[in-house]
């Protein structure tokens, strides 16, 4: 008898846990709404966009980017970044460029297209070392930077 009022005991604690956890999780799932954290770039970000693209204007628009708001496994976190902008032979995104700025490596990577392509889409899967904002960088043909972000949550560490 006291076996089977154990085993109440933990199901009942187990099942409390398992609320708690939801409801935690439907907080975090609703903060990225409000973009996160800051949005402004820290100094270390800064630095590393003023290497890349030197003082040309990041503007914002043109770019989106769907990536989850709570990613489970910062390992492998999926992101599809898609442009409005043209692709046509005289002006096209010639590149993304994806910044985590609390990756060991800020500047994560680079994509180069051309116009024959005919559309500006990228889908791929990136590793973060934790919560963090997620930047997307177009750069066109003409040298013009549009960018959009996101504030991704993680759950666990995918780099060290």
């Amino acid at each position: 008898m006291g076996d089977s009022l154990s085993r109440r005991t933990f199901l009942k604690s187990s099942a409390l846990a398992v609320a708690g956890l939801a409801a935690s999780a439907s907080a975090a799932a609703a903060a990225p709404l409000l973009r996160g954290p800051d949005n402004e770039p820290d100094e270390d970000v800064k630095k590393v966009l003023h290497e890349r693209f030197g003082t040309r204007p990041i503007r914002e628009g043109h770019v989106t980017l769907d990536v989850p708001d709570v990613a489970p496994d910062s390992r492998e976190v999926p992101l599809l970044v898609e442009s409005d902008l043209p692709m046509i032979a005289d002006n096209f995104v010639k590149g993304f460029h994806i910044v985590v700025d609390h990756n060991p490596d800020i500047y994560l990577a680079g994509f180069n297209f051309t116009a024959a392509i005919g559309a500006a889409t990228l889908d791929t899967r990136i590793k973060m070392r934790r919560s963090s904002h997620v930047r997307i960088i177009a750069e066109t043909s003409k040298g013009e930077l549009w960018s959009t972000s996101r504030f991704v949550y993680t759950s666990l560490n995918g780099c060290v």
